[in-house]
């Protein structure tokens, strides 16, 4: 999946994670400081990277390239500078009533 963040000065940025986890750590139109949002992606990110492991014997190198850039764009922001996310693709199937 893809998460796509609006940073501080404006830039926007893909990030990709091999797992919907993402979902679970960050909501699309929130927004958080740059320090929280660092946190959240590190979290996400690892969660998935074990589950790439646990299924193919190996840590998803994307993803710890996604966090590599998240922590460069991150140290040239203020911690309490505000990160958006913009959008989350694939979103979650949305619960269907019986």
């Amino acid at each position: 999946m893809t998460f796509t963040v609006r940073w501080p000065d404006g830039r926007e940025v893909h990030h990709y994670s091999p797992s919907l986890v993402v979902h679970d750590h960050l909501d699309q139109g929130a927004s958080y400081c740059v320090h929280e949002f660092r946190s959240r992606s590190a979290t996400a990110l690892g969660i998935a990277s074990d589950r790439v492991r646990a299924r193919f014997g190996f840590a998803c190198t994307s993803a710890a390239a996604s966090l590599e850039q998240i922590d460069a764009l991150a140290a040239s922001y203020p911690p309490d500078a505000e990160v958006r996310v913009l959008r989350l693709h694939p979103p979650l199937p949305q619960e269907t009533s019986a």
